[in-house]
């Protein structure tokens, strides 16, 4: 089953593909090997297949499927930017792009007390990450990490623009030292928050600045390196 598996890596694959473990041998040293990520799913002795994409692989054993969806399913630990919807007690609400709203402590920010509330209004953004996500419960955020630390994380976006891409961009973003984000600095100084579930804010030294740098962002969805370098090179001698 492993073989089969790996042997599918770059192929897409739809919702309803089955990978099955029932073979002579070891089946269960093989299950083992299989660590399933985002678009699959483990059913005992089986590897379903629950998102349209392409199967890819990293070393030595994780597989998932990249694929260009635009709705976010929230996931424990996963970093987001949301937007503060409405006060509840001492609950904030907050839109994160899923089928519904998380919530969000006054307590979850770092230093604050019940004499020292955090200064947050409707209409903020906020940079959090997910502590609960599951179907059975409301989806539940905190802007400090272990340590009780906010560690980047909080209120933020004075002046910046909030603007959505799929979820497979994002990933790109994300990976370290991610070539667009550094071949986008060379043209521009700029700040930039990227949330997983599609959201991302920039700010430049300019608006116009700021217009083109999310636009550049938006045009990468689609394009190949090649066509990518393209771009940037224009858009550098443009604004030289």
């Amino acid at each position: 089953m492993l073989d089969s598996f790996k042997e599918r890596v770059g192929e897409v694959l739809l919702p309803g593909d089955v990978f099955s473990f029932e073979s002579p041998g070891s089946e269960s040293n093989i299950q083992d090997k299989v660590i399933c990520g985002p678009g699959l799913r483990r059913n005992g002795d089986e590897i379903l297949v629950c998102k349209s994409g392409i199967l890819r692989h990293k070393e030595p054993n994780l597989y998932w499927i990249d694929s260009q969806q635009k709705r976010y399913v929230p996931a424990k630990g996963e970093c987001v930017i949301g937007i503060v919807t409405a006060k509840s007690g001492d609950v904030f609400k907050v839109d994160v792009g899923g089928s519904e709203q998380a919530s969000l402590s006054y307590l979850a920010f770092e230093g604050a007390t019940k004499r020292n509330r955090p200064n947050v209004q409707v209409g903020d953004l906020v940079y959090s990450q997910f502590i609960i996500a599951n179907k059975d419960m409301e989806p539940e955020l905190v802007c400090i990490d272990s340590s009780g630390r906010a560690n980047g994380m909080g209120v933020f976006g004075t002046g910046g623009l909030l603007f959505k891409v799929s979820l497979g961009l994002v990933r790109k973003l994300l990976v370290p030292q991610s070539e667009i984000v550094k071949d986008l600095e060379k043209i521009f100084p700029f700040e930039m928050v990227v949330g997983m579930n599609g959201r991302i804010w920039v700010k430049a030294r300019s608006t116009q600045q700021t217009l083109i740098v999310a636009n550049i962002l938006e045009s990468c969805e689609n394009m190949t390196a090649q066509q990518r370098r393209t771009l940037f090179k224009k858009v550098a001698q443009n604004a030289s």
